[in-house]
């Protein structure tokens, strides 16, 4: 029924829920008209006794009226009691598994757009007060309106005049209450701003106090919280006057309905128009309709204020979750990318065009800077969030169509922000694969070189680590993270920065130990060093979610597709300087170098460009055509870093392996035309490259 379903989304219930209010309401109906049965019964004995017909023998049948009207309140009362407070209960318990539930299922890209206090306030605050609203204010609201148009609708019949003199004031108020919804609204959203932005406060503050102190910032930050505490507590006071204000003067104004009943009922009575007996029962009505409206004034501005809550649960349950075939199709784990797009809600460009093959029993490394798009991909790969735009598969099978946990089933990720429980370390790392024996989980934490620690702890491996592994290291931490990764044993591989937090022993061991894990599977891989992506078999470059290069790590190296790359790729960076091609030779400043015959196929009609060298590249030498002067030379290991300024005003670097060499007075480069890549000066686009003797016009790769 649409009347179900308005209250389903309305108050945030569920389909049994909505059920309960419609029979809640029915309760506190029956239970408003029965209340009106004493009324009735006391009219009755005083018309006999006006009358003259009341005696002793009518004395029983009034005990027996008196009775059955305690019976039936008694009765009324215990349906409503079970109706309202107990359905309400059972509902408010579906509500917060419902919301738990949904939570699961709801893309990633929710959760950008909503912080921890967030959701917790609307799993906690937010169900506390849908629940007393669904328990006390909704149910007598509504019961409270449709037992007085029941009321109205008799009494109107009896006599309208005086009808119109007890019920006009019933509409202004509520009307008086109504016009202020809007008021009560932008008040009730401030006030749940303001109460979120002041538990993110005190979140932050308990997740940073070390750092806070550390910094001597916990007075400073202590006053910025104060402020918010303060901001919270000063505009409750002003959304609790201003609903005040409101319901104050509307229950005000239903109090002149007794005064233009009894004016009304005199003028009447004086005139003839209305016995004493009428009179009387206009005033018993009048005295029993106006004490249920004067709380539904209260009830009704409760639950507009309520209306933010409501509306904030509604959108979680409400929100479109991912769906799909519990059953995998896939042949084999290629990953591939055709056409990519991807956009956040708020409409910024996060991945443009993306297409690329992620193959099974290769390493797939992604690189760029930080906000390029490497994370996007991985997530989007494991179906995290859904793409706008293109396809992605997993083995020929369209993720799009596959239920996201079903999906998973493929996939073991490391995360560079490990999440710990406060359990055992072989607890921990059973998550990966909740039904393994304890010998599965020793052999997983052995290959993740998790025996390292484990065995020193007190109780071993039964040691608890305390919340979000507190007790332990960084590196121990992203340890019992790779194990979870080995336990799983799924047929692809997500490593995001996986060794980041370990040092240079334990990133070696865990390489070691990656590399028998990466064998037959399909392996994407999130880094920044070139050290761990050097092994990888492709690597893709990304930036501000362009596809930049996808190519093997030597020939992204040796060719970089257009500038970026070559700045990004390699450390230190290749040096990029400026040239001018002129017939046969080329001008770097005032040098001039002659242009090999396949060279000068590659530049054709261009005149200005940009030359490309790296520093490992470049020789030092006194009589070198390219001169300058040495301004830096740095010591690093088995090498040193030579920065030189030449003739033209550019810097370049020069790689010196031979530490006995001579730096001081070699302030000339020279270079070889094999190791060159050459750049278009307007797009940094790389215009081509020699390989084996060979012209290739294309850097980007495929």
């Amino acid at each position: 029924m649409k009347i179900l379903t308005n209250l389903q989304h309305k108050y945030a219930l569920s389909e049994q829920g909505a059920k309960d209010m419609a029979k809640a309401i029915v309760s506190v109906t029956a239970s408003d008209l029965v209340l009106m049965l004493p009324v009735g019964l006391l009219y009755r004995m005083t018309e006999e006794i006006l009358n003259g017909t009341f005696g002793r023998d009518r004395i029983p049948f009034y005990r027996i009226g008196c009775l059955i009207c305690l019976a039936l309140i008694g009765f009324t009362t215990w349906i409503q009691y079970n109706a309202t407070f107990l359905a309400t209960y059972v509902e408010s318990g579906i509500r917060r598994t419902n919301l738990a539930e949904k939570l699961r299922k709801l893309p990633l890209s929710y959760f950008g757009k909503k912080d921890l206090a967030d959701l917790t306030s609307t799993i906690m605050a937010d169900c506390a007060t849908i629940e007393t609203a669904s328990s006390h204010w909704i149910p007598e609201l509504y019961g409270a309106v449709i037992s007085t148009v029941i009321v109205a609708l008799v009494i109107m019949g009896m006599n309208w005049k005086m009808g119109i003199a007890a019920l006009w004031v019933l509409p202004v108020s509520f009307g008086i209450v109504i016009s202020a919804a809007g008021v009560m609204h932008r008040l009730g959203e401030k006030q749940t701003r303001l109460k979120i932005d002041c538990a993110d406060g005190i979140q932050e503050c308990l997740e940073t106090v070390r750092d806070l102190r550390a910094n001597n910032a916990s007075a400073r930050y202590m006053d910025g919280l104060e402020k918010k505490i303060r901001a919270v507590e000063k505009h409750e006071v002003v959304s609790e006057f201003g609903t005040a204000v409101f319901v104050a003067g509307a229950q005000m104004f239903l109090k002149l309905g007794i005064a233009t009943t009894a004016l009304a009922g005199g003028y009447l009575l004086i005139a003839g128009q209305l016995d004493v007996l009428t009179f009387f029962m206009f005033l018993l009505l009048v005295s029993r309709l106006y004490d249920p409206m004067n709380n539904s004034l209260t009830n009704l501005a409760a639950i507009i204020s309520a209306d933010v809550q409501c509306g904030r649960m509604d959108e979680i349950l409400s929100h479109e979750i991912q769906e799909g075939s519990e059953t995998l199709t896939n042949r084999g784990t290629d990953i591939v990318f055709d056409h990519v797009g991807f956009t956040y809600n708020g409409g910024e460009k996060v991945l443009e065009d993306a297409s690329f093959t992620a193959k099974q029993g290769q390493v797939t490394a992604l690189v760029g800077p930080s906000g390029g798009g490497k994370t996007t991909v991985s997530r989007l790969a494991a179906r995290f969030w859904d793409i706008k735009k293109g396809t992605i598969t997993v083995g020929g099978m369209d993720i799009s169509r596959i239920d996201p946990e079903t999906l998973l089933s493929l996939y073991s990720i490391v995360f560079q922000d490990v999440m710990l429980f406060n359990n055992t370390i072989m607890e921990n790392i059973r998550i990966g694969k909740k039904d393994a024996t304890d010998e599965e989980v020793l052999a997983a934490a052995k290959l993740a070189h998790c025996d390292e620690f484990a065995e020193k702890l007190p109780d071993k491996w039964n040691t608890v680590i305390g919340e979000n592994g507190s007790e332990l290291s960084g590196g121990e931490r992203q340890r019992l993270s790779i194990a979870r990764a080995f336990l799983k044993d799924a047929p692809i591989l997500l490593l995001d920065e996986a060794t980041a937090s370990l040092d240079v022993d334990n990133e070696t061991l865990i390489q070691e130990a990656l590399s028998g894990l990466m064998k037959n599977r399909t392996v994407l891989m999130i880094a920044h060093r070139m050290r761990t992506v050097a092994a990888a078999d492709q690597i893709v470059v990304l930036k501000d979610g362009e596809l930049q290069q996808i190519a093997a790590p030597d020939t992204i190296y040796r060719h970089p597709a257009n500038t970026f790359v070559a700045g990004f790729i390699g450390a230190p960076s290749m040096n990029i300087l400026k040239a001018r091609f002129n017939r046969d030779c080329i001008c770097i400043g005032k040098a001039v170098l002659p242009v090999p015959e396949l060279w000068r196929q590659v530049i054709g009609q261009r005149r200005d460009l940009l030359l490309g060298i790296r520093p490992e590249h470049c020789r030092l030498s006194e009589d070198a055509a390219v001169q300058g002067s040495i301004t830096y030379v740095e010591n690093t290991g088995n090498q040193r870093t030579v920065e030189l300024q030449l003739e033209s005003g550019e810097n370049i670097s020069v790689t010196v392996s031979d530490r006995n060499a001579d730096v001081q007075n070699s302030s000339g480069i020279c270079f070889s035309w094999d190791d060159v890549s050459l750049f278009d000066v307007t797009s940094g686009r790389n215009i081509g490259y020699i390989e084996k003797g060979e012209v290739f016009t294309d850097a980007m790769g495929s």
